[in-house]
C-alpha cells in the first residue's frame, strides 16, 4: 500500500520536517523526514491528531521551541 505523505510548506526543501500520511483505515503515520522513508513510523489515530493540530494552534506546545 502506498502512502502519500505530506509536510508544511513552510519547511521548503530543508528535509527537516515532519511529514504525515493517511492509510485507508484513517490512520495517521508520522515520520521524520530526514529519514527519506527509512526511519521509524508512528502510528495516530485520525482524531489524535486532530487534537495535537488544535493544541498547536493555541499556543500549548510553544515552550518546547525555546
Amino acid at each position: 500500500m502506498k502512502i502519500d505523505f505530506v509536510k508544511a510548506s513552510a519547511s521548503a526543501d530543508t528535509n527537516q520536517c515532519v511529514e504525515m500520511g493517511l492509510t485507508r483505515d484513517d490512520t495517521v503515520l508520522v515520520r521524520d523526514s530526514k529519514q527519506h522513508g527509512r526511519g521509524p513510523v508512528l502510528e495516530v489515530a485520525q482524531g489524535g491528531i486532530g487534537v495535537w493540530v488544535a493544541g498547536a494552534k493555541n499556543g500549548e506546545f510553544d515552550a518546547l521551541l525555546d
